[in-house]
């Protein structure tokens, strides 16, 4: 499939920048998934020409010249359905076929799942924990397109998009694409590992780019930091410095608030939505005001995390079929490994931290982002102890466990819980040998799931884990539902876990 020419919304300008600071429609994703009927030229000259008439409306000017997103399918009904059946039937309601062009949407080769409600899109890192569930309803056929998908994007874009919309090509996601390729690799071989090598490398050439370029007078550049005793780590970043066009004028008024440099303030923001965590008290300097933002200035434990996942799935491939590679990628998985414990560790609080880089010192945030070096056996005995009692006395809830201990509004801090770091957490308590706790964590959060689809017949995105019979809420848009991630973790949760994390080696 070649790639097409891509539509901007940015090439709307002033219309868009016009639309969206009016705030017209409830949703400021609304307008940036509409698909134009006319070119932008004719669109804008038409603009240009009615916008000062006496009695101009915006809105009907936009439903005039743009055909709106098609909204979410609300005929599935669970009535009569066990909780099982009904998200085993849902995967279809979700699937997606093969894109033409429309709009700001990037079109891809294969069908593919939704998240659900106003994600009208494939996203990154929401996948993995789909194919999760996808897996457990023996839809592997599913499993290879989405994976495909991401190889084509990679291909195509030379990384995966946080999105599949062209307002997302500044950033990506979390790192999940080695963790997908090892869930097809379960159902259909080794070999499978070996096919994406190429599609692997690509991934791991967009995360350290400029790596080799680094020095103590130039320390950072994109996404890559030299640290003092020549580690070098990740961090998030988005290569747009302006207002995210599905938030234009959230984002707007937090710059204007914060009374900095706007574009420092929108890269900040930019990071944290690469991060998934959009929004968390995790990235802000006082812990509380999203006004605070400093992203680009931390290094995140669980992304370090990832790329070590990474850089070790790397290894396995080199080490049967090319020993220079291997030995070189060996050493960089040493390395990352060493950094996390040096920078991360906290040994007088026994629990995983991200890293300030420019204040030379840790976050204080406690966030779950610790139980990934667990989820990938990174830890010792210890530490692994240490971190299951802190997850057992300040996270774990009478639904879940929570994502941080703050509670500010915004949607990935306190009340809220939310799928996949559940799984992260569980299966990294399973790996360390603390599998009460992690069976604890998994009852709980299923018993909060079951009581909201008893209650409204859907699953959420997100769920309140603290007082279980509130509705989750924070962010910058209402709960959704749907829902892909936390249909597919449920699903795992329902069944025996057999899955594995491989390591070096294994």
């Amino acid at each position: 499939m070649p790639i097409l020419p891509h539509f901007y919304i940015e090439s709307l300008s002033p219309l868009y920048e016009d639309v969206q600071s009016g705030e017209i429609f409830s949703d400021s994703k609304f307008f940036v998934d509409c698909v134009p009927l006319f070119t932008p030229d004719d669109i804008l000259s038409k603009y240009s020409r009615e916008k000062n008439k006496k009695g101009f409306d915006l809105k009907a000017f936009v439903t005039t010249h743009f055909a709106p997103p098609a909204e979410p399918d609300n005929s599935y009904s669970s009535a009569n359905k066990t909780l099982h059946d009904h998200l085993s039937g849902l995967w279809n309601v979700l699937t997606r076929k093969p894109d033409e062009l429309g709009g700001t949407l990037i079109p891809l080769p294969h069908p593919y799942i939704v998240p659900g409600g106003r994600f009208r899109e494939v996203y990154y890192w929401d996948s993995y924990f789909t194919m999760l569930g996808l897996q457990v309803s023996k839809r592997t056929d599913i499993i290879q397109n989405m994976v495909d998908n991401f190889a084509y994007l990679i291909n195509q874009v030379g990384f995966i998009p946080n999105g599949n919309r062209t307002y997302y090509l500044g950033r990506s996601q979390p790192p999940f694409f080695a963790l997908m390729v090892s869930v097809l690799a379960e159902e259909k071989g080794k070999a499978t590992l070996l096919k994406y090598l190429p599609q692997l490398e690509k991934e791991y050439a967009f995360w350290m780019d400029g790596a080799d370029s680094l020095s103590e007078k130039n320390p950072v550049h994109r996404r890559v930091v030299l640290l003092p005793d020549g580690s070098i780590m990740n961090r998030y970043w988005d290569d747009r410095d302006t207002p995210r066009p599905e938030a234009f004028i959230e984002d707007t008024h937090i710059a204007k608030k914060s009374g900095k440099d706007p574009a420092t303030v929108y890269r900040h923001i930019r990071a944290a939505a690469e991060s998934g965590w959009d929004f968390s008290s995790r990235w802000f300097r006082d812990g509380g005001n999203m006004e605070t933002i400093q992203t680009t200035e931390l290094i995140p434990v669980d992304l370090n995390c990832l790329l070590f996942y990474l850089e070790t799935t790397l290894c396995r491939i080199y080490e049967k079929t090319d020993t220079t590679r291997y030995t070189k990628m060996l050493a960089k998985v040493n390395s990352r490994k060493k950094a996390i414990q040096e920078y991360c560790w906290n040994e007088a609080k026994g629990f995983y931290f991200d890293y300030h880089f420019k204040d030379k010192e840790q976050s204080s945030a406690y966030t779950l982002a610790a139980a990934f070096p667990m989820f990938f056996k990174l830890v010792t005995l210890e530490q692994s102890s240490r971190v299951a009692l802190c997850l057992k006395e300040k996270f774990l809830k009478p639904g879940g466990l929570v994502t941080t201990l703050n509670t500010t509004g915004q949607q990935w801090d306190a009340p809220n819980g939310w799928a996949p770091l559940q799984w992260i957490a569980y299966k990294g308590l399973k790996n360390t040998g603390h599998g009460n706790l992690a069976d604890q964590v998994k009852l709980n959060w299923m018993r909060n799931c079951e009581k909201v689809f008893l209650a409204t017949g859907k699953m959420m995105e997100k769920y309140n884990v603290t007082d279980i019979s509130t509705k989750a809420g924070g962010g910058e848009y209402p709960n959704q539902d749907g829902f892909g991630w936390t249909n597919g973790v449920y699903l795992k949760f329902l069944t025996k876990d057999k899955t594995r994390t491989p390591v070096l080696g294994s």
